[in-house]
């Protein structure tokens, strides 16, 4: 089981995750993003080497895409809010989607 994110390391993770576009969720421990891409193989793409990335971490993305944009909401449900998984993968889909 991961454990929850302090609130001091939470509040220094959002920080730095704020700069690339990551929101807090309202109600609930959780960020999320939406990535636009120039289309949907690309978007797709992303989606396909997060997805590796989310096996290989064990932690797996709530997601949504609709044609050219992919929304991500990351919260760790075992640990009932962000943990350091949470900002990990947040890190590795921000590169994937340069």
């Amino acid at each position: 089981m991961t454990d929850k994110l302090s609130p001091e390391a939470r509040a220094e993770a959002l920080k730095a995750l704020a700069q690339t576009g990551w929101e807090e969720v309202q109600d609930r421990d959780a960020i999320q993003k939406t990535f636009t891409f120039g289309n949907f193989v690309q978007a797709f793409g992303f989606m396909t080497q997060s997805a590796i990335w989310a096996e290989k971490l064990n932690h797996h993305p709530e997601w949504s895409n609709v044609y050219k944009t992919v929304e991500v909401t990351l919260t760790t449900h075992d640990a009932d809010g962000l943990s350091e998984l949470d900002v990990r993968l947040a890190k590795k889909m921000d590169a994937l989607a340069q």
